[in-house]
Formats: structure tokens, sequence, C-alpha cells
């Protein structure tokens, strides 16, 4: 009877601790699971800044809807969609110019808005540097045109999952179709020449 008392006392310990290790197991799947966040477009924010020889301007794109993809508390995927129907400019104060320079990004010259009114920024790859920092691979789609791209972002995600990414960096219009006034392709075009590459900078906010 002792003999078979201690059986029963092996087979209940094993079988508890195969149970803890299942739901242990379970918990650390939940918790290491991918999990999309939804951004929140009115917080969020895309400014571009464009250069030419005689000066510079700069402006808004609104943020239409996407999602950011984080595990344990780090980012690893997404991607957002960008309304180029909503192009602003924000340093010309005379309405007539400032509806002038729209109209003319919104063409095929610079952004041609009527056949691709929106833009996608696809996150592929989200590589922890340090502390909060990353190095982001992505492709980015523009006039159609889907080309790769990398660069740097700071993300936060807090306690409840709800994260914030920040990015600044150059975009090369050509390589999307916007040749409008580029050097590289129109060599004496002198002090109308409008840089290739135009700058933004991102502020996403996610949440479940």
């Amino acid at each position: 009877m002792k003999v078979v008392k201690n059986l029963m006392i092996v087979a209940f310990a094993a079988l508890v601790s195969v149970s803890a290790m299942a739901d242990g197991g379970k918990k650390g799947l939940v918790s290491a699971a991918p999990i999309a966040l939804k951004v929140d477009a009115k917080a969020s924010s895309f400014n571009w800044l464009g250069k030419k020889v005689t000066g510079e301007h700069n402006g808004t794109i609104g943020i239409q809807s996407g999602s950011l993809v984080v595990n344990g508390g780090k980012l690893q995927g997404g991607e957002f969609t960008i309304d180029m129907k909503t192009i602003k400019c924000l340093d010309l104060t005379d309405a007539g110019y400032n509806a002038k320079l729209v109209g003319h990004l919104t063409t095929p010259d610079f952004f041609d808005v009527a056949n691709f009114p929106f833009a996608k920024l696809n996150i592929k790859k989200a590589t922890l540097k340090s502390d909060s920092n990353y190095d982001v691979a992505g492709e980015l789609t523009i006039n159609g045109v889907t080309q790769p791209i990398n660069f740097p972002a700071v993300v936060s995600v807090d306690a409840k999952g709800a994260t914030t990414a920040t990015a600044k960096f150059e975009v090369d219009r050509t390589k999307f179709g916007s040749k409008f006034g580029s050097k590289s392709f129109f060599e004496s075009i002198g002090d109308k020449m409008i840089y290739d590459n135009f700058q933004v900078d991102i502020k996403i906010v996610a949440a479940k």
C-alpha cells in the first residue's frame, strides 16, 4: 500500500508540474505574440520640408490610417497610409501663392495625386540598437512606385502597450518619378533648381 501511495504522490506531482509548465507556456506565448496597434491619425503627424536654390517650403500631409506591430514591448513592423490629397503648405501666407504651390505639388511634376492619391510606408523590419533607438527597414510607395527605404527611429512603448514612434529622414523624390527642377536631369536649370531630396518628420501614435 505504501508503494502505491508513493506512486500516486509522484504521479500527482508530475501532473501539477506539467500543468504549471503548460500555463506558463501559454502566458509566455501571449506576452510574446505580436500585437497590432491602431494608429491614431489625429494624434499622429507627417511634416515635410522641400528646398530649392532660392529658398524652401514646409508643410504637412495627413495620415489616413495604419498600424504598428509590437512584440514584447518592442517595435516589430507596421504600415500606414498617407493621404496625398491633404498636402498643405505652412510657410506661404499669401493665399494665392499658397494655392499655386500646393496645386503644383499635386501634379505629375511632383506627386500625381489624381492618379495616386495615397502614399504608403511599410515597415518590414525594426532593429533595436540601444534604449529606444531603432534602425528601420521598409518600403515607401509614392506615385505608384515602391522603393526600399532605411531610416533611424525612436520608439517608446508604455505599460499599456501604447506606442509612439518618431523619425526624421530624407526622401529622394526622383526615385518616385518626380524630376521637375532636378539638376540630376536638367543640368542647365540654374537657380531654378529644386533639390532632389525632401525631408520628412513623422510622429506616429498607436494603441490597442
